[in-house]
């Protein structure tokens, strides 16, 4: 199912005055419990011709990225991803990557193709053969997610999910990305910080209501921003991919 996905870039202090309020009517996801934050880490990846980068430089759509993502720099459970965005919507698939596989792919090689592979693996290993698709940049920040809960479970026909992310930073130290201690630098100017609001079917009224507001009495307004296509113009030094 595709979902919805509205971003929000602020200062620190005025996502902090948003999340008060987000917090209080929505749940901290369970997944956040005892630090209040996860840290995410994805790597994503692009062909020989910048397809992906150029794809969002120009607003193509559809398009779309595969990446690896993990939680808690926890390699037990590493996901391969494609995300798709079209018409402001997005829709993600992923399946589950084996930690031998995954080292591979860090060091540049294509691992092997089983017949009980599941079909999005599958497009992902022809794609590195034919488009020779190779990691391109590392995305990392600490993620604040909250979800819209009724009797201790997600409301599925909103499916509500309003996450902080915070710490965005950029590397290309792709052999380091399951290490705990990754070389990477900020992206994002002192202080910035990013707000993403997804859901499914519709948003409900009491909480659209409580975004509205943002700094000093102003309206939020929503950005095209991409952490993707940020980092890879951090790691040119700002410059276009040639």
């Amino acid at each position: 199912m595709y979902r919805h996905e509205y971003k929000y870039l602020a200062s620190g202090s005025a996502l902090s005055m948003l999340e008060q309020r987000v917090s209080s009517v929505l749940t901290l996801d369970p997944h956040a419990a005892g630090k209040g934050f996860y840290h995410i880490r994805s790597l994503y990846f692009d062909d020989l011709y910048n397809s992906c980068y150029r794809e969002n430089e120009d607003g193509t759509q559809p398009r779309e990225k595969f990446r690896i993502r993990i939680y808690d720099c926890d390699p037990s459970v590493i996901q391969l991803e494609l995300k798709r965005k079209e018409g402001g919507k997005t829709l993600k698939r992923s399946c589950s990557l084996s930690l031998k596989r995954c080292e591979i792919l860090l060091a540049g090689a294509v691992p092997d193709l089983r017949s009980d592979d599941c079909p999005l693996y599958r497009r992902f290993w022809t794609a590195m053969h034919t488009a020779v698709l190779r990691p391109a940049t590392v995305v990392a920040y600490d993620r604040v997610p909250y979800v819209w809960m009724q009797c201790g479970r997600i409301v599925p026909a909103c499916n509500v999910r309003i996450t902080f992310d915070r710490n965005i930073r950029s590397s290309l130290a792709f052999r380091s990305f399951l290490e705990p201690a990754l070389a990477a630098r900020p992206v994002l100017g002192l202080g910035s910080s990013l707000m993403e609001v997804k859901f499914d079917a519709f948003l409900p009224d009491f909480i659209y209501e409580i975004l509205q507001c943002g700094p000093e009495g102003r309206p939020l307004t929503e950005t095209t921003f991409s952490k993707y296509y940020l980092c890879r113009k951090f790691n040119t030094g700002g410059r276009s991919i040639a």
